[in-house]
């Protein structure tokens, strides 16, 4: 006789491979209170993520094993819940910043720039750990770096303002993404070729979930560095330009 293998059966084994809530089971109409209860935790890990500050101490602590100089801004978002509620106002420089911008003017070829974003448990936890990888791959192929920016309140348009205000031709915004239930520490990063004021996001490239339980910080290192070799030798980034590299199959 052959063999029926249940749906069920087949998500029990999809659950080595993935944190999504699949084949938890169920008691009577509703779910098991374990996962009933793990659920309403990981919510609060999200919500708290969303409201979570830069710990600009640790950060700029950190950041000077770099040997660069650190500036740290602001946007126009002058508390959290304006920031949510005008996403608009994460985009702009609080005049203040703009002005602290003004002595930092020296042609170069990269801008780092750190936001907190949606997340900024994610920065606290995983942006030193990336640069530790990406930086020195930068200096090796001869690319010169900005000051690093440590951005609070900032939307992944600010790198625009940024990165043109410190002559910079490309720029790099680590920002903590959306938090969803599993994944309340996902930091993503945005590059931008001759970024300035008024581009839209189809002339980006993201590297996206990067995350111990994602895509790791050597990983995504060799991704962006791949992006921005190319950004450099085509001129442009976005969708004309792809990650060719194949790097989740190494």
């Amino acid at each position: 006789m052959k063999k029926v293998i249940k749906s069920t059966d087949l998500l029990v084994g999809m659950r080595a491979f993935t944190a999504a809530r699949i084949a938890i089971g169920r008691a009577g109409t509703s779910i098991p209170l374990k996962q009933s209860l793990e659920f309403k935790l990981a919510h609060a890990h999200a919500r708290d993520a969303v409201y979570s500050d830069l710990d600009i101490n640790a950060l700029t602590d950190d950041l000077k094993q770099f040997r660069l100089p650190i500036l740290h801004l602001h946007s126009q978002a002058g508390y959290r819940e304006q920031y949510l509620q005008r996403p608009d106002l994460g985009r702009k420089l609080s005049e203040a910043s703009k002005t602290e911008l003004q002595g930092h003017t020296q042609p170069t070829d990269i801008a780092i720039i750190i936001a907190d974003g949606l997340s900024a448990t994610a920065i606290n936890t995983n942006a030193v750990n990336l640069l530790k990888i990406l930086i020195p791959m930068l200096h090796l192929a001869n690319l010169q770096l900005a000051d690093i920016v440590i951005v609070e309140q900032g939307r992944v348009a600010i790198a625009d303002e940024i990165a043109q205000a410190l002559q910079a031709k490309l720029s790099l915004i680590i920002i903590g993404e959306r938090p969803g239930l599993s994944s309340a520490d996902s930091m993503g990063v945005y590059l931008t070729y001759n970024p300035k004021p008024g581009l839209t996001d189809e002339l980006r490239n993201c590297i996206s979930n990067i995350r111990p339980a994602g895509l790791t910080c050597e990983q995504a290192s060799k991704k962006i560095f791949y992006l921005v070799q190319e950004a450099f030798r085509r001129k442009l980034s976005g969708v004309e330009l792809k990650d060719n590299a194949g790097l989740l199959h190494e």
